[in-house]
């Protein structure tokens, strides 16, 4: 009885080790083609523009006023440092209350007389939009062949006349 298994197993061992294959390329006709169709939206933008009117207001300082505050202010700057300066710094402290004076007398004119002008201006505007676009259209193919009993369904870009197989025979 031992002798009997360990033939038979050595039997499987040899035929399993002698075990060949090779592989047959085929082509197997397509029996129907189906196109699969897909919805495709094309988006195309375009402008849309227009004039608008807006309001400007322009600042500006005006220029006349603050001549007259330069002059007050150094004639006012003189006198008070010709009272406060007493023997030879009598007329460093005249001058140097003129020059003073002059330089705050202007800077407060100037404040003050900051004027505008109002008005409108035209200016274009935009906006991007959108034009939208559907279309139906075939993305790819389903391709069905039979083979041995077997449905063989194969996606492609076109229809197809064949579908190409590879059929492995071991022995």
């Amino acid at each position: 009885m031992k002798k009997l298994i360990f033939a038979i197993l050595f039997l499987s061992v040899t035929v399993a080790l002698n075990a060949q294959s090779f592989t047959i390329s085929k082509r197997v006709m397509v029996v129907r083609s189906k196109p699969i169709y897909a919805n495709i939206t094309k988006r195309v933008p375009y402008q849309e523009c227009w004039n608008e009117q807006v309001p400007v207001r322009r600042y500006y300082n005006s220029d006349a006023n603050s001549n007259i505050g330069a002059l007050i202010g150094g004639i006012t700057g003189g006198i008070i440092g010709h009272q406060v300066g007493g023997g030879g710094g009598k007329i460093a402290a005249t001058v140097g209350g003129a020059i003073i004076g002059t330089l705050v007398g202007n800077n407060l004119s100037r404040r003050n007389t900051r004027s505008y002008t109002s008005g409108y201006r035209t200016q274009r505007r935009c906006v991007t939009k959108y034009n939208d676009t559907y279309t139906r259209a075939i993305i790819r193919y389903k391709n069905i062949a039979y083979f041995k009993g077997q449905k063989i369904v194969k996606f492609s870009n076109r229809a197809l006349r064949f579908i190409r197989i590879r059929e492995i025979i071991e022995y």
